[in-house]
């Protein structure tokens, strides 16, 4: 058997082992086709008269605008509790004291003294919650996908419908300050930027200062109608020391300042908006879907009386994504094609002066844009892929036909309207929530054409004779060792537990504007066990000799081996040649049990990863499906390449050696001959 015969059949092999793999993740993980249609002023989302008030202003578009500016003020990484108001304990209690907690006091203080004018939220985060998932969600109102996840580490511009797109379509300046990330999703989008290198989570302050250096000077100059500031510091505090650290506290009462300070340089005509991305583990993580991950705090404020109603005891749960419509209804613009999220109604009731029925009439008119937007997506999606349930698309499509039959009746019968309205915001929100949670459950759905394939590959016979042959316990327990060397070093296959310091291992001032670098030490510190590993899987070959030399031993120190050797006749005293002398006399056993080995080492492999997908698959509905069952897959099939692209450079590397060493005998035989 050729050397090169064995490599490309191994090759062979993992190449059907990828292809399964492929398969099955964009099967099984959130994957969606992204379309690239934009929305407009000139198309309205659907048929029927614009709402009141929308036609002959200036600057109107569907919904004639509610403020002319926006700050944007993004706490990477902002917890709901960071931002909770601190309320008094009960009497007897003792009094609970966290670092984070009530630092943002002047949310508090906010809220009692100005009710009306200000909201907070518990902002619902859709997983994987890793920083450039979260700015996709927060810009196209659409969800993140888990393969996504990877390319946090190299963003790529969106090119999806997104706010920032209707924003410079319409010529609004747009001004950006913190977070690089931002440079690589908009590319020329903002009309001034200032953008500080993000992924040196060991510094806590410079994005934070050079923010704060270039935020009222901007915000004085006027040069500007949607101003956003993306903060890092208190995610980075959270990496470097967690949430409880004296640290957290220190970040958390600078963001407090920023926030009085804003407050107090707002006009009348400027919302303003804190939001946290996502939360973080009690170790300062995030990445995956447990409740303190996915749950942060957002924040509306505005000089005049925004909400009818004053705040209720317990902050409002909303999904990240209503941010989407509802700040583009109030600035004026359409909404981005893709958004599946529903507008937060309330902002839309006009101040506490407001009668119910004009307020209730606007906030219907809000959701019946945003729904008509939704059903314009599904229809256009449904048209592109069939990735959309049928079933449920036909019942939604008839949903918000007739929420929309009983809204344009409302127009035209005012009268009658105040009886009617609750009936049809409930249809219209009744809609939107279905459709939405129809596309998290149709872009989740599982492909079975992994297992044929995995099937096929598991299925190569791999049964070989020879001296060389090593037994299938020797292959299982090296398996088993990788996997136990790989929870042994701290590992663990969940995206919070990812040792992101090994990214300034040797760089303790960071990699400037390198990304592929601190993801390559990362990924080398994660799977750094497969790889070891799956190289040394050739040694494994000598198993057979030293069994056979510790029971020559055996047999040596034996008592009864000295009469042994009296009685045995001289020509049966010759011993066999062993270990590389053996390998001389058979090089074509060699060669067999080198690819014999190989198939073993990955048929185990698969059974791995085979079993992995299977409890994917079968648990796909389970409420911890992107907490346990995914990641553990991702990690699996990662480790998966790692360990076949080692096993190929083992042999390889084994093979090479045998080269070397056969010139190297043949040079002696041709000298003694000599």
């Amino acid at each position: 058997m050729q050397k090169a015969s064995v490599l490309l059949f191994l090759a062979w092999v993992c190449f059907l082992f990828y292809t399964g793999i492929t398969l099955f993740t964009s099967g099984f993980l959130l994957t969606r086709l992204e379309l690239t249609n934009h929305s407009s002023c000139q198309e309205p989302p659907g048929p029927g008269s614009l709402p009141p008030g929308s036609q002959g202003k200036p600057g109107a578009c569907w919904m004639a605008s509610r403020f002319s500016r926006v700050v944007l003020v993004l706490i990477d990484a902002l917890r709901f509790d960071f931002a909770q108001p601190q309320h008094s304990h009960a009497p007897g209690e003792p009094p609970v004291s966290l670092p984070f907690l009530g630092k943002l006091s002047s949310l508090k203080r906010i809220l009692e003294i100005q009710p009306h004018h200000a909201r907070l939220y518990r902002s619902q985060v859709d997983p994987p919650t890793t920083t450039m998932q979260r700015l996709k969600a927060l810009t196209t109102g659409s969800l993140p996908t888990f393969i996504d996840a990877g390319s946090n580490f190299a963003s790529h511009a969106i090119v999806e419908d997104n706010l920032i797109k209707q924003l410079t379509s319409a010529g609004r300046r747009v001004v950006f300050m913190g977070d690089d990330t931002w440079k690589d999703l908009f590319p020329g989008a903002f009309s001034k930027a200032f953008f500080f290198p993000s992924f040196n989570v060991r510094d806590l302050d410079t994005v934070d200062n050079g923010i704060l250096e270039h935020l009222y000077p901007t915000m004085d100059s006027g040069e500007w109608d949607v101003l956003i500031a993306h903060f890092l510091g208190v995610d980075h505090c959270g990496h470097k020391h967690g949430p409880h650290h004296p640290e957290m506290a220190k970040k958390l009462s600078q963001m407090d300042q920023v926030i009085q300070g804003l407050v107090e340089h707002l006009e009348n005509d400027t919302l303003l908006v804190v939001a946290g991305d996502h939360g973080m583990t009690t170790n300062g993580d995030h990445g995956g879907d447990s409740e303190l991950e996915v749950s942060a705090a957002l924040f509306l404020y505005s000089p005049t009386a925004l909400f009818a109603s004053t705040p209720p005891e317990e902050p409002e749960v909303i999904p990240q994504v209503s941010l989407v419509p509802t700040l583009a209804l109030l600035l004026g613009l359409p909404i981005p094609f893709g958004n599946i999220g529903e507008v937060m109604a309330e902002v839309f009731s006009g101040g506490e002066d407001s009668q119910p029925l004009s307020s209730a009439l606007a906030q219907a008119s809000a959701l019946h844009l945003n729904a008509q937007q939704v059903s314009r997506f599904l229809r256009t999606y449904s048209a592109a892929t069939e990735n959309l349930q049928a079933k449920k698309l036909h019942q939604l499509q008839k949903l918000f036909s007739k929420a929309s039959a009983d809204y344009q009746w409302l127009l035209q019968r005012p009268k009658g309207a105040e009886a009617t309205l609750p009936t049809v915001i409930a249809e219209l929100q009744q809609f939107l929530r279905g459709a939405r949670a129809m596309c998290i459950e149709s872009w989740a759905r599982f492909s079975l054409s992994f297992l044929l394939l995995h099937l096929l590959a598991a299925g190569i016979p791999i049964t070989t004779s020879g001296p060389f042959t090593v037994p299938w316990q020797a292959v299982s327990a090296w398996a088993l060792m990788a996997t136990q060397t790989f929870y042994s070093t701290g590992h663990q296959p969940v995206f919070p537990a990812i040792h992101w310091h090994a990214a300034f291992v040797g760089f303790p001032e960071g990699h400037g504007s390198c990304t592929w670098l601190p993801a390559l030490l990362v990924g080398a510190n994660t799977f750094a066990s497969h790889l070891l590993f799956a190289v040394g899987c050739p040694l494994l070959l000598l198993w057979p000799f030293l069994c056979e030399n510790q029971g020559l031993r055996k047999r040596q120190q034996s008592p009864g081996n000295e009469a042994e050797a009296r009685v045995r006749p001289e020509e049966e005293e010759e011993e066999e040649p062993l270990m590389e002398m053996r390998l001389r006399d058979a090089p074509h056993h060699f060669y067999a049990a080198l690819l014999q080995l190989g198939l073993k080492y990955l048929f185990i492999l698969g059974v791995q990863i085979l079993a992995c997908a299977l409890a994917a698959s079968i648990l796909r509905r389970h409420l911890m499906v992107w907490k346990v069952f995914a990641p553990k897959f991702i990690f699996e099939a990662v480790g998966f390449i790692v360990s076949s692209v080692g096993l190929l450079l083992g042999i390889a590397l084994v093979m090479r050696v045998d080269g070397a060493v056969s010139s190297w005998f043949r040079q002696l035989f041709l000298a003694q001959q000599r």
